[in-house]
């Protein structure tokens, strides 16, 4: 049975109701695949965010540990939206799903061309990893060649995701990039791992007239401090220089940043491309996913997919870019 077929709306809005608020009966389908995150609006006119967890993909503790960091930085005023504590719990059940509560915080994408919006971003991560770096996940994982690389190719090999006549390229090619994302991680030397966002893009930072506030703490994971930022670099390399500069000014008014891990912003990009397509095809069984996803799982996909990495092994040898 898919994960989510017995989700109905009367479950979601009685689940919402057990944590002690009373529900009007609107609920809107908010933009989640991994898990299933709803507004929902209470009888005083108000609406909180609801958000039920896959079955079976985190520990209770795992999605535990991801509510303290949560509430950690938010007692620090650090603009992340923390899950709401009812009773001394964050953490609910209701009808076989756990989910958690958030209140509802409005906000735009931010404009990543903007160099002042990449400096502001860079100042409020530098405050996450701040508080990140003074203890360890236990329960979490951490960003490794083996979980994000090595794993998910053979996922989408093994499941016969990528047809059979570019089977063997794929895998040669996913090999011959890995080898070069060690090469990279060798470069680097060793990195302190820290707390992390772990999906800091775009779609997970709200802005507003006061600035961003950070969204979506289920992807957190422990790693280097580059993890978080690398999302926000794009285009040719003077492009990316200039990004680099503007965050890193920011980011360094909080909190150190070792320069060493610039040999890391390709190597995770490359593990990110390979990781997406492990993670579409392991949720294929969802419904949600052959709807949202129709280009996935075509050989068009496969063929685009072993092009870009070609690419990334030709930026893996590129030497890094520079900070300011």
């Amino acid at each position: 049975m898919p994960a989510y077929d017995t989700l109905t709306p009367g479950l979601i809005l009685d689940a919402i109701e057990t944590r002690g608020l009373r529900c009007d009966g609107r609920l809107l389908a908010l933009n989640s695949y991994e898990n299933r995150v709803y507004q929902a609006w209470l009888e005083d006119g108000s609406s909180i965010v609801a958000k039920f967890y896959r079955p079976q993909r985190w520990s209770d503790k795992a999605i535990l540990e991801e509510h303290a960091f949560a509430l950690e930085l938010a007692e620090r005023e650090i603009p992340l939206v923390a899950p709401i504590v009812t009773d001394g719990r964050t953490l609910a059940e209701h009808g076989g799903f756990r989910f958690a509560l958030y209140p509802r915080r409005p906000g735009r994408t931010p404009e990543l061309e903007d160099p002042d919006t990449l400096q502001w971003l860079g100042r409020f991560i530098a405050r996450i990893h701040a508080v990140g770096a003074l203890q360890p996940f236990v329960h979490r994982p951490r960003v490794t060649i083996e979980g994000s690389g090595r794993k998910p190719s053979r996922y989408v090999v093994e499941h016969g995701f990528v047809p059979d006549e570019l089977s063997a390229t794929y895998s040669s090619v996913v090999d011959d990039v890995l080898d070069r994302v060690e090469r990279a991680y060798e470069r680097a030397g060793p990195t302190r791992a820290i707390r992390l966002h772990g999906d800091c893009h775009a779609g997970n930072i709200l802005w507003t007239d006061d600035g961003p506030h950070f969204v979506d703490l289920d992807d957190a994971i422990m790693g280097p401090a580059v993890q978080d930022l690398w999302m926000w670099l794009a285009g040719d390399r003077p492009t990316m220089q200039a990004q680099l500069a503007a965050v890193i000014e920011g980011y360094r008014e909080f909190h150190d940043f070792d320069p060493a891990e610039l040999w890391l912003v390709e190597a995770l990009r490359t593990l990110r491309l390979i990781h997406y397509a492990g993670w579409l095809a392991q949720r294929w069984d969802d419904p949600a996913f052959p709807r949202s996803f129709p280009f996935f799982n075509t050989q068009r996909y496969w063929q685009d997919q072993i092009l870009a990495l070609r690419e990334q092994a030709a930026l893996l040898d590129e030497p890094p870019l520079e900070l300011p």
